[in-house]
């Protein structure tokens, strides 16, 4: 579905130079390998300790000049207003930089949608560096930083990849170096969860005021050459809330926790994610919960963050 280009109908044509081209770029998924939720603030975000790992999923970004904005999402029925987050990041760049050029935006999505996995992210970040080149902007990734961390709390870690910890509401980050390639299998929900519902449930379970949890052991273990020293580490807060919502959730955690490494709720959920010990045992258990009928897809880490694929 697409929604139209913006902007009055007398707003002139633009002749844009001939080196303005298409560009084609892609942004990642993430998962939180941790994960710690602290009681309200008084801006009404919750304070965050949470480990970001970026995923070879991949939504696709193809951006062309145009007169006005416009957008299209292919690969998902997926309703597009003028909420979505890609065009949020478009108005975002053109009034930072006061630039009056526009675009057509195409996204092709590779991401589940509304699994905990970032998409509305990632598609955020993806734009954003496909226009900062398309329009000749040249910001630097610092500044796209700033932009990001105002549309939305994952977003700059779409820009950022890799492995990160966040803080505050989690677009302050701390990148990690990791010492292993990570091997997942995404265990994925036809019924999505809804992020706000699963805060106010967090809140009534835990009333009382309090700090996020720290996540200093889980950092050291990242840093180790053997995703068997995660085991036992891999923590989300969310959890527990959204089990709460969606008993039937808790029970397919239950079936495939034990089946890897560790085992974790990505995000407000409800996709889970199971670390394996490596890409055969990761490629084996995404064929067993397949056939036993779950959605189970395989995704890889630390991926990169949103970047150019091509420009033509």
């Amino acid at each position: 579905m697409a929604i139209g280009p913006e902007g009055p109908a007398e707003t002139p044509h633009i002749a844009y130079p001939d080196e303005v081209h298409t560009v084609h770029a892609q942004a990642p998924a993430k998962i939180n390998l941790a994960l710690r939720v602290g009681g309200p603030r008084s801006d009404g975000f919750h304070p965050l300790q949470t480990v970001f790992c970026a995923l070879d999923l991949w939504d696709a970004i193809v951006v062309k000049p145009a007169e006005g904005l416009s957008l299209t999402i292919t690969g998902i029925e997926l309703e597009v207003d003028d909420n979505n987050l890609a065009l949020k990041a478009a108005r975002a760049l053109q009034s930072h930089t006061g630039t009056s050029r526009g675009a057509d935006i195409a996204i092709h999505k590779g991401i589940p949608v509304a699994g905990g996995l970032a998409g509305g992210s990632a598609d955020a970040a993806g734009t954003l560096v496909a226009l900062n080149a398309l329009w000749g902007l040249d910001l630097p990734r610092e500044e796209l930083h700033e932009l990001a961390a105002e549309l939305g709390s994952d977003v700059p870690f779409m820009l950022m990849g890799g492995l990160a910890l966040g803080v505050s509401r989690g677009e302050d980050l701390h990148a990690i170096k990791p010492g292993a390639f990570q091997s997942w299998v995404l265990v994925l929900d036809d019924e999505g969860l809804s992020t706000p519902a699963v805060f106010r449930r967090y809140d009534e379970l835990k009333p009382e005021p309090h700090a996020p949890a720290d996540v200093d052991e889980l950092m050291s273990a990242l840093r180790s050459p053997s995703v068997t020293n995660l085991a036992g580490l891999l923590m989300n807060d969310l959890e527990e809330p959204a089990f709460t919502l969606r008993p039937d959730l808790k029970e397919r955690f239950d079936r495939v926790a034990g089946t890897g490494v560790a085992t974790v709720l990505s995000g407000s959920g409800p996709t889970i994610g199971v670390l394996c010990e490596s890409v055969a045992a990761a490629d084996s258990l995404a064929k067993q919960l397949t056939s036993e009928g779950l959605r189970a897809v395989r995704a890889d880490g630390p991926a990169a963050g949103a970047h150019i694929v091509r420009s033509s």
